[in-house]
């Protein structure tokens, strides 16, 4: 029975991410990838046009990901100081739980790719911050924007943290104190 085409895109792009979340952190070829799947790089590119439209694939998973359980963070947590501290919470566990992804996060993985990609991440920080900022609204925060923006530069740095320690240095670990901190 054929493989339907849908299940190699997302066998390609779980290959990827896997080969990104190897802590030597090596920079990723299609000829690599291809010899991971045992097909042909001609294989990969029947599915993706490009590797920039493969690592396309990975930003789209994390934004659906992480912004529907934001999502469902700010409709079942009344407070939104609750709200933010769990919104930065799950964006770290999200990472622990996709080291690969991490290294798209960081931007580490789209060095040498097209600018586009790196712009698109800027661009989920960018909404990543705007749902904390309207979590700390509802909470009356006056000091909204400038602790969204702490928060978000907070969970980038742990982010960075975990991709350059090979992945030793958990996101969520011993970092309750500090989130409260930011609080």
């Amino acid at each position: 029975m054929p493989r339907a085409k849908g299940d190699r895109k997302l066998q390609i792009l779980q290959a990827l991410a896997g080969m990104l979340g190897e802590p030597q952190g090596e920079r990723i070829t299609t000829a690599a990838l291809a010899h991971r799947l045992g097909v042909s790089e001609a294989a990969l590119y029947r599915h993706f046009a490009s590797k920039a439209q493969m690592y396309e694939g990975l930003i789209e998973f994390i934004e659906n990901s992480v912004f529907t359980l934001a999502n469902r963070i700010a409709a079942d947590e009344p407070d939104g100081r609750t709200q933010a501290g769990r919104m930065v919470e799950m964006l770290l566990a999200f990472a622990e739980k996709n080291p690969g992804m991490v290294r798209v996060m960081t931007g580490e993985a789209l060095v040498g790719e097209h600018e586009r990609l790196r712009a698109r991440m800027n661009r989920f920080y960018d909404r990543f911050e705007a749902a904390l900022r309207q979590a700390l609204r509802t909470a009356s925060d006056g000091d909204a924007a400038p602790r969204a923006a702490l928060m978000t530069r907070y969970a980038i740095g742990c982010l960075h943290q975990y991709a350059t320690s090979g992945f030793a240095r958990r996101p969520v670990e011993g970092g309750a104190p500090e989130r409260r901190l930011l609080l």
